[in-house]
C-alpha cells in the first residue's frame, strides 16, 4: 500500500487562510477596509503579489469587495448588490424587485433531530425558529422557517425583526457579529399542504418548491437552516452554472 503522501498547500492559499482567520476573529469588520496588500505583505512577510492573489480569490468568493480607487472592504449583506446573494427567485415577467418581509411567529424552542443534525447541536438543544412570508408586489411568493442557535442570537425577538429592513444576513453581522458566507441548498417539488395553501394563497395540493438551504460562517460552521416554500406560477428559481 502506498503511503499518504503530505498535502501541499500554494503559498497564496496560505495567506489566504490566514486572512480568514482575521475576518472570523473580527479583526475586520463588515464594510470596514482591511489593510493595503502593501500592508498585509509586510505583515505577512511574503511578496506583495502573492497577497494579491489571494485577496483576488477572496474577492471572488464574495467575502471580499474591491472598490476602485478605495481599497479592498469585507463585503456586507447590507449592501444592495448583495440583497439577492442567496435568493435565487426571479419574476416570469419583469425585473426583479425587493421582497416585502412578513413576520409571522419568533420563538424559542427545542432543536429537532434535523435541524440539530444540519446545525451541528445536540438534540434538544435551543434554537431561535423564525417564520416569515415574503411578498412581491403584494403578493405573499415564500414561506420561510429559519432555525438559528440560540445561544449565537441572543435577544433576537419580533421587534428587532420587525424594525430591520433588508436581508436577514444582514441583521446577522450587524447586530450579533455572524456573516453569512455561503450556503449549500436541497430543491425538491411539494405539494401544498392545507395551512401552506392558506398563508401563500393557493389551492391545496398546488406545486411549490420545497428549498432547504443551510447557510455557513467561517471554518464552515452552519448558522442557519432555513425551509422555504416558494410558489411558481409567477416566479420561477434561476441559477448560474460556470
Amino acid at each position: 500500500m502506498n503511503p499518504v503522501s503530505p498535502t501541499f498547500s500554494p503559498l497564496y492559499r496560505q495567506i489566504k487562510e490566514l486572512v480568514l482567520q482575521s475576518l472570523d476573529a473580527g479583526e475586520w469588520k463588515p464594510g470596514e477596509p482591511i489593510p493595503s496588500e502593501v500592508e498585509l505583505s509586510a505583515r505577512f512577510g511574503v511578496s506583495q503579489g502573492t497577497v494579491r492573489k489571494a485577496i483576488d480569490e477572496l474577492a471572488g468568493e464574495n467575502l471580499l469587495v474591491r472598490r476602485q480607487g478605495k481599497g479592498t472592504f469585507v463585503a456586507s449583506h447590507s449592501e444592495p448588490v448583495t440583497q439577492f446573494r442567496f435568493l435565487r427567485l426571479h419574476p416570469n415577467e419583469g425585473e426583479r424587485e425587493q421582497p416585502e418581509s412578513r413576520l409571522l411567529e419568533v420563538r424559542r424552542q427545542r432543536a429537532s433531530s434535523e435541524v440539530a443534525r444540519v446545525l451541528d447541536l445536540k438534540a434538544g438543544e435551543s434554537v431561535v425558529y423564525v417564520r416569515r412570508l415574503l411578498v412581491f408586489g403584494g403578493t405573499p411568493i415564500v414561506l420561510d422557517e429559519i432555525s438559528l442557535p440560540a445561544p449565537l442570537f441572543k435577544g433576537l425577538d419580533a421587534q428587532m425583526l420587525n424594525a430591520h429592513e433588508g436581508s436577514y444576513y444582514g441583521l446577522y453581522e450587524r447586530q450579533f457579529g455572524t456573516r453569512m458566507i455561503r450556503a449549500e441548498e436541497r430543491i425538491r417539488a411539494v405539494a401544498a399542504d392545507a395551512e401552506a395553501a392558506s398563508v401563500l394563497g393557493v389551492e391545496k395540493g398546488a406545486p411549490l418548491l420545497c428549498v432547504d438551504r443551510t447557510a455557513y460562517t467561517y471554518g464552515d460552521r452552519p448558522v442557519e437552516f432555513r425551509r422555504g416554500l416558494y410558489r411558481t406560477d409567477q416566479h420561477h428559481y434561476r441559477n448560474s452554472l460556470v
